[in-house]
């Protein structure tokens, strides 16, 4: 199995889960945006903010599929994951993963990003630096 582009282990915290005691499935797309974030800040030496602070280039969400296989406790100790599926022009398809210390995959979404101006709201090209560091995290994912 290929390593995934990008992963952090995350505990299940009270705040992520509903009076079941399980994750409250919008909590995912927020522990999925914070690992986008966190994945961009280790591309680029301007992080995520600096990409929608300075440059005003936005990332939204114009695509989200979504299985939910499995519940996440309180307490529980999982491996939040994305993983590169196509690289565009202006888009970008990720494959996000929650899989549970058991091996377990709890839940997983395929999402498409599109690079916008936030002046315009239109598709951009992705910048080209940008692009070569998600590239360049690809190779390093899928050979390694």
């Amino acid at each position: 199995m290929k390593a995934p582009t990008f992963s952090r282990p995350h505990k299940i915290h009270f705040s992520e889960c509903d009076p079941a005691g399980i994750v409250f499935y919008p909590q995912y797309f927020v522990l999925f945006n914070d690992l986008i974030e966190a994945w961009i800040d280790d591309l680029l030496p301007e992080g995520y903010h600096g990409v929608i602070g300075a440059r005003r280039i936005g990332m939204p969400t114009v695509r989200l599929e979504v299985d939910f296989k499995a519940i996440s406790k309180m307490g529980d100790r999982v491996t939040l994951s994305l993983d590169v599926q196509r690289l565009g022009n202006a888009s970008l398809v990720l494959a996000w993963a929650c899989t549970g210390a058991d091996g377990v995959v709890r839940m997983s979404a395929l999402q498409t990003l599109v690079t916008t101006s936030l002046d315009t709201h239109k598709a951009i090209p992705m910048p080209d630096d940008l692009r070569g560091a998600i590239e360049l995290a690809m190779a390093r994912a899928h050979t390694g």
